[in-house]
C-alpha cells in the first residue's frame, strides 16, 4: 500500500469534481450496473438500497465526491472510513471483492464520460482507489480478528434459532436468537446491529441489518422487526418465521454505539422503531451502575404502535434514569402519565428545558425526517457535532446530504 497518493494523481482528481458533481450519480448507477451483472457481487449488497429512490448510489456517489474534493486532507474523512467498514464487516466484504468495484468503477467513468476519461484520468482514480481500498480492507480485517478472537466470537456466518417471537405492538414483533451450536455470542457494544443473509423462496438472497434491542448478555441476541408497507424481509419475518425457524447471521457491527459506563450524561432519543437500539443502551447504563444523569425521550404514533414501552418503564427505575414517552395522536384509551407522558411530537426546545443540554453526549436513531431535524436542530442550538452520535436505517449519507 502506498503510504500517500502521488501529486499528480491529487492534481488530477481534483480536476475531475466538476464533471463527478454532474455526472457521479449516472456513474455510480452504471458501475453498480455492471458489478451487479456476477450475482456472486450481487448478492453481497442488501438491494433494498438499490431500488426507486437508489438510496445506496446516492450515498455513494457523496462519499465519492467527499473524497474527492478532501483528497488533499483524507483526514477529515476518518468516521466515515469507519461507517463503511463496519457496513463492509456486516456483509462480510472481503479482499478478493475489492477488483471487481475498480473494474467496474473505472469502466463505468469511461461509459459515461467518454472521451475526457483519458487515460491518465483512468490511471489517477485507479490509484486513488486502491490507496482508499487497501486502507479499508486494513481495518476491516482487524475487526474480523477481533470478532473471530473475541469470547463468544465467529467467521463468516453463524446459524441462529429462533428461540422466541414476541409481539410487541400492531407492527413491531421481537425475535430471541440463540446459536444453533450452543455456543456463547460476543457481547455486542450497546447500539450495534447483526446482518442477515435471508433466504426466501421466490427471491434472490438479502441481505438486512437489524439492531439488536437487550443487554449484552454472551448468550442470545434479541431484534425487533418494523413492519414496513411492502416490505419482503419484514412480511416474511412477522408472517413466516416461527420459533426453531434457523437464520444465518454475522457477528455484531456498527460505529454506532455507547461505550463503557458512560461519564458524563447521556440523552437517548428516537422515534418508533428506532427505539431497538436506545432500549439495549438503556439496559447496559443501567445493569453498568452509570451514576450520570440517563435520559430516555422516545416518540411513538399511539400506545397501538408502541413497543416494549413496559420493558422501558421497568428498566428506567434507578434514580438516575428517566425515560419520557410522546405519542403523536393517542388514542382515546391510551392513558396519559401511564402509556405516556407527553402528546405531541419531540423537539430541540423541550430538550433544552427537559435534560442536561450543555454537557449531555446525545444519541438519535429513527426516520430520516426525524434525525435530520435532530441533527441540524441541536448543532444550531450549539450542541457540538462531537457530542452528536446516530444511527440511520439505510445508507447514513443520505442523512449528512439532506
Amino acid at each position: 500500500m502506498a503510504s500517500q497518493l502521488s501529486p499528480r494523481t491529487v492534481e488530477i482528481v481534483k480536476a475531475t469534481v466538476p464533471a463527478l458533481e454532474v455526472h457521479g450519480f449516472e456513474i455510480v448507477r452504471a458501475m453498480y450496473a455492471r458489478m451487479f451483472e456476477d450475482p456472486a457481487i450481487r448478492d453481497l449488497f442488501n438491494q433494498s438500497h438499490h431500488g426507486e429512490t437508489g438510496s445506496q448510489p446516492r450515498a455513494l456517489t457523496d462519499a465519492i465526491l467527499a473524497y474527492a474534493r478532501n483528497i488533499e486532507n483524507l483526514g477529515v474523512l476518518g468516521a466515515a472510513v469507519e461507517r463503511i467498514a463496519q457496513k463492509h464487516v456486516g456483509l462480510q466484504i472481503l479482499p478478493e471483492h475489492y477488483p471487481a468495484v475498480a473494474n467496474a468503477l473505472l469502466a463505468a467513468i469511461k461509459q459515461v464520460l467518454g472521451d475526457a476519461a483519458t487515460d491518465e484520468v483512468l490511471a489517477a482514480w485507479g490509484e486513488a482507489y486502491w490507496f482508499l481500498a487497501d486502507i479499508l480492507i486494513a481495518r476491516e480485517q482487524a475487526l474480523y480478528k477481533g470478532l473471530e478472537t473475541a469470547d463468544g466470537g465467529w467467521a463468516g456466518w453463524r446459524d441462529f434459532r429462533v428461540a422466541e417471537k414476541i409481539p410487541e405492538s400492531s407492527i413491531i414483533t421481537s425475535f430471541v436468537l440463540v446459536p444453533v451450536d450452543g455456543g456463547a455470542v460476543i457481547r455486542h457494544k450497546p447500539g450495534q446491529y447483526l446482518t442477515f443473509w435471508l433466504d426466501i423462496p421466490g427471491q434472490h438472497p438479502l441481505k438486512r441489518n437489524y439492531s439488536i434491542s437487550n443487554a449484552p448478555d454472551g448468550r442470545a441476541y434479541r431484534i425487533s422487526v418494523k413492519r414496513e408497507p411492502n416490505g419482503v424481509v419484514s412480511g416474511w419475518l412477522h408472517d413466516e418465521v416461527e420459533v426453531g425457524h434457523v437464520l444465518k447471521v454475522s457477528p455484531p457491527a456498527g460505529e454506532f454505539y455507547l461505550d463503557g459506563t458512560p461519564q458524563r450524561p447521556v440523552v437517548l432519543v428516537s422515534g418508533g422503531v428506532g427505539l431497538t437500539p436506545m432500549l439495549s443502551m438503556l439496559h447496559s447504563v443501567a445493569e453498568g451502575g452509570a451514576e450520570v444523569p440517563v435520559h430516555f425521550v422516545h416518540g411513538a404514533l399511539n400506545g397501538g404502535t408502541h413497543a416494549l414501552g413496559t420493558e422501558v418503564r421497568r428498566v428506567a427505575v434507578q434514580p438516575n434514569l428517566q425515560a419520557t414517552i410522546f405519542y403523536l395522536e393517542p388514542h382515546a384509551d391510551d392513558r396519559a402519565r401511564q402509556d405516556y407522558d407527553e402528546a405531541g411530537l419531540i423537539t430541540v426546545d423541550w430538550l433544552k428545558r427537559n435534560t442536561p443540554f450543555g454537557e449531555a453526549e446525545f444519541y438519535l436513531c429513527g426516520p430520516k425526517p426525524f434525525l435530520a431535524h435532530f441533527v441540524h436542530g441541536l448543532q444550531q442550538e450549539g450542541v457540538a457535532p462531537t457530542r452528536i452520535h446516530y444511527e440511520f436505517f439505510g445508507p447514513a449519507d443520505e442523512l449528512l446530504a439532506a
